[in-house]
């Protein structure tokens, strides 16, 4: 028999699994696993497995993975000739306005008289129903079944499911947005969308910060949930290193392998290469491969790894850089601070700039090739910069992401939003 005290909780976020290769996605399976062993959850997500080209690779239906019960729906956009692009161009300029007026420090007061943008509106819909996540069947069984749950956590705010999940039950909804200061946050969608919304939980003050500015009035009650990390015995060194071809010594990225994700850390890196040849070392790209990125003989990819392989490969890092511009909060930062492996990052992205901030120097960050190329220079060359980063990100990480403070977080963000809505 069902425990009637425990909460019923669905997860919805765009893809699911183990072999999903995404930040977003991972955040979600950590949080869902954790809360199965005091709540009874759910995952509601789509068929889909690869996030550029769609389509529905996954089996629809009901399956369970690592105990968590896994719902997974068919996606269909809508085909009418025209793609989402079409309907985002009739769009664009009130997103651009938005922006604009972001980037002039006037959105927020703007916000707070007109929350809402209806210019562009039914134009963005249609491009949120002709975009690979679209799936009609979630959305009706969110529509006819929300009263099953106590709360329904939506992961990630710029995608369909999310959007549909909050418009149809935006009362259950605890969202986890991972904003980011990119173009999307200010479609007219987005600003719709968070006035429904019954209780926000951020990342980092960065991003709820980013949202205030955004939103104004129309982002309710809100705070910081975040997420912690797993931390999987890593696979036997030797073995990982003899199948990938690695070196002793080298520079790691993990994460998506594209070109927005990458960002200029190829440029700069050669141009490091050029003047510090003999401390130079190679960078090894962990991850799938989305979009091919220009020809460089520093360059060594593993492709997809094991969540065991992904940590002796990152645990024997020298460094590990994050290029991204756009992050809500950067998982893999907070695994290699918890192994204390030293990480350079983008100071253009406000998030990871926060980290840099708040853990006294334990992150470092570069703005442009100067500073990229007198940062990689410091750590490389001075063990003694090394051992207080990897010093210091330890204290940093276990101060403020360990589960232990996690979790009552989001427990509290739930039992808010359940607090008007009981099944029972």
């Amino acid at each position: 028999m069902q425990d009637t005290c425990r909460k019923r909780v669905a997860f919805v976020v765009v893809r699911y699994g183990k072999d999903i290769n995404g930040g977003a996605e991972l955040h979600c399976r950590m949080l869902a696993e954790r809360l199965a062993m005091t709540c009874d959850v759910e995952v509601l997500t789509t068929c889909v497995k690869n996030y550029v080209t769609g389509g529905n690779e996954f089996e629809p239906g009901i399956c369970v993975i690592d105990g968590v019960t896994v719902r997974r729906f068919l996606v269909t956009p809508v085909n009418d000739g025209r793609d989402e692009r079409y309907f985002r161009h009739r769009s664009v300029y009130a997103t651009l306005l938005r922006q604009g007026l972001s980037r002039l420090g006037l959105l927020k007061y703007v916000a707070k008289v007109f929350p809402m943008c209806s210019w562009g509106y039914d134009a963005d819909i249609k491009a949120l129903e002709h975009s690979v996540f679209y799936s009609p069947e979630m959305n009706d069984y969110i529509a006819a079944h929300k009263s099953d749950y106590d709360a329904i956590i939506a992961v990630t705010a710029e995608y369909a499911p999310s959007y549909f999940a909050v418009m149809n039950a935006g009362e259950k909804i605890v969202a986890i947005p991972t904003l980011h200061d990119t173009k999307v946050s200010y479609r007219p969608f987005m600003s719709q969308m968070f006035p429904k919304i019954k209780y926000t939980g951020f990342n980092t003050h960065a991003e709820w910060n980013l949202a205030r500015s955004i939103f104004g009035k129309g982002l309710g009650p809100s705070g910081i949930i975040s997420v912690g990390i797993e931390t999987p015995e890593p696979a036997e060194w030797e073995t990982v290193k003899s199948k990938f071809g690695l070196p002793d010594k080298y520079i790691s990225y993990i994460g998506r392998i594209e070109r927005g994700k990458i960002g200029n850390l190829l440029k700069y890196h050669k141009r490091f290469s050029e003047k510090y040849q003999d401390i130079t070392l190679p960078v090894v790209m962990v991850g799938q491969v989305f979009r091919e990125l220009d020809d460089y003989d520093r360059l060594i990819y593993t492709g997809f790894v094991s969540d065991q392989e992904k940590r002796a490969i990152l645990q024997h890092s020298t460094l590990l850089i994050n290029p991204s511009k756009y992050e809500s909060l950067s998982l893999i930062l907070l695994e290699a601070l918890n192994d204390g492996v030293p990480v350079l990052v983008n100071g253009r992205c406000s998030v990871l700039k926060e980290h840099c901030l708040r853990s006294g120097g334990a992150v470092r960050y570069y703005t442009d090739e100067k500073s990229f190329c007198g940062n990689l220079l410091a750590i490389l060359s001075d063990p003694e910069v090394r051992v207080g980063m990897s010093e210091g990100g330890r204290k940093y990480f276990e101060s403020n992401y360990s589960w232990n403070k996690i979790m009552p977080r989001l427990e509290q963000a739930i039992k808010y939003v359940s607090a008007d809505n009981s099944r029972y």
